[in-house]
């Protein structure tokens, strides 16, 4: 009985072992073998013309860093009420403490600084980095509806609701943006570079638009009442937000060259041919 199980055994790798069939030595090549298989099918797919090469993968690498600078300095703006900041004359409120403002889309604090920290030779109230006892409160106009009152003027909160709107769909298309371009990357295509390129760009018009219109909505403010003159000024968060719509504008226009089929520089300067 165990020779015939030795012979069957023999007859058995005689046939596997046929010149006409090709075995794998082990589990491992096999392994190795079907991974080299999957790097060559997507090497194919990025050599196709849907495809990202290496080169490009790069770029956009580097482009999507750029946009995300971006968003994280929209979020630092919106999230931050320093836009612009109200100064009166330094005796407005008496002649020991003089009283500043500032706000932003969803927030408005006031400060009480003491006129003996200030410059003598200043005449408006001294800067916001100096010491005193601060007051902070949301507005209430997105629940109850209800206005504030600065310095006896109240700001126009349809506008300041209308920026905020358009700060509040840009960041949604900045994030929408990033998705994109993550979904590129990974699958390896330009197909989601396209609507990237659009949303960044889109994103950058709609923040320079709620500059534009939170700066009218404080020029109504100033303009609401002429008896207490006031200086203004618009602070460090406006200047993150407008650098960060120029920072996503030119990362979607950089994505919208990506995509062309051909380089911009050699259309435009294209190489002398030397002759020999």
């Amino acid at each position: 009985m165990w020779s015939t199980f030795i012979v069957q055994d023999e007859e058995v790798r005689t046939v596997n072992a046929s010149p006409g069939v090709h075995q794998p030595s082990g589990g491992l090549e096999g392994f190795l073998g079907s991974r080299g298989g999957h790097k060559r099918r997507h090497r194919t797919h990025s050599s196709s013309g849907d495809g990202i090469s290496e080169s490009q993968e790069g770029k956009i690498k580097l482009t999507l860093f750029m946009a995300v600078t971006g968003i994280m300095l929209t979020v630092l703006g919106m999230g931050t009420e320093f836009w612009v900041e109200l100064k009166p004359s330094k005796s407005f409120y008496n002649n020991q403490t003089c009283l500043v403002a500032h706000y932003g889309l969803w927030k408005c604090c006031t400060k009480m600084i003491w006129v003996s920290d200030m410059d003598p030779k200043q005449e408006i109230c001294g800067h916001l980095h100096l010491q005193g006892e601060s007051n902070c409160t949301f507005f209430k106009f997105y629940t109850t509806g209800e206005n504030i009152v600065l310095f006896q003027k109240t700001p126009e909160k349809d506008l300041i609701v209308v920026s905020a709107m358009f700060a509040i769909i840009s960041l949604f298309l900045m994030v929408m943006g990033s998705i994109c371009i993550i979904m590129a990357i990974s699958k390896g295509v330009q197909f989601f570079l396209k609507p990237a390129a659009v949303c960044f760009i889109l994103s950058g018009v709609l923040i320079f638009l709620c500059l534009i219109v939170f700066h009218q909505s404080v020029l109504s403010f100033l303009a609401s009442d002429q008896s207490i003159p006031l200086h203004h000024e618009l602070s460090w968060s406006v200047t993150c937000v407008g650098c960060a719509g120029a920072m996503v504008i030119v990362a979607g226009a950089l994505f919208l060259v990506l995509v062309l089929p051909y380089s911009p520089w050699e259309k435009c300067l294209p190489k002398k041919k030397s002759d020999i």
